[in-house]
């Protein structure tokens, strides 16, 4: 097996300014302008953090009807990005496998949204 380094060391100080929270999927559609496969979701990260929108590439793995009502984890405070003609307001964490396949990052057990992961 081969090790990786990492190429930055970050300290605990930087690591902790990475807000990654737990979120539900309620909507999942999509996004046929991408130019590679993608969908376009909505996210409720519950009461304090709200509805956040994103893109991802993991249409390999799952479809819009597994997706909607999945619990993931992301992170909240990126700059947005656009993409095309969407804004994406927040990263939708996973391991990518060999080809691109993306597995979701998740809480093996539902759990309240927009508590944080640390």
């Amino acid at each position: 097996m081969k090790i990786i380094e990492p190429e930055l060391t970050l300290s605990w100080t930087e690591f902790d300014k990475v807000a990654m929270h737990v979120g539900t999927i309620i909507t999942a559609n999509d996004f046929p302008s991408a130019r590679n496969p993608s969908y376009q979701m909505t996210i409720d990260f519950g009461e304090t953090i709200g509805i956040r929108k994103t893109s991802a590439q993991i249409t390999q793995r799952y479809s819009v009807d597994e997706l909607v009502g999945r619990q993931i984890i992301a992170v909240i405070n990126f700059p947005k990005k656009q993409i095309g003609k969407f804004m994406s307001e927040c990263l939708v964490l996973g391991a990518v496998g060999d080809g691109g396949d993306v597995i979701l990052i998740a809480p093996d057990s539902k759990i309240e949204n927009g508590l944080r992961v640390g």
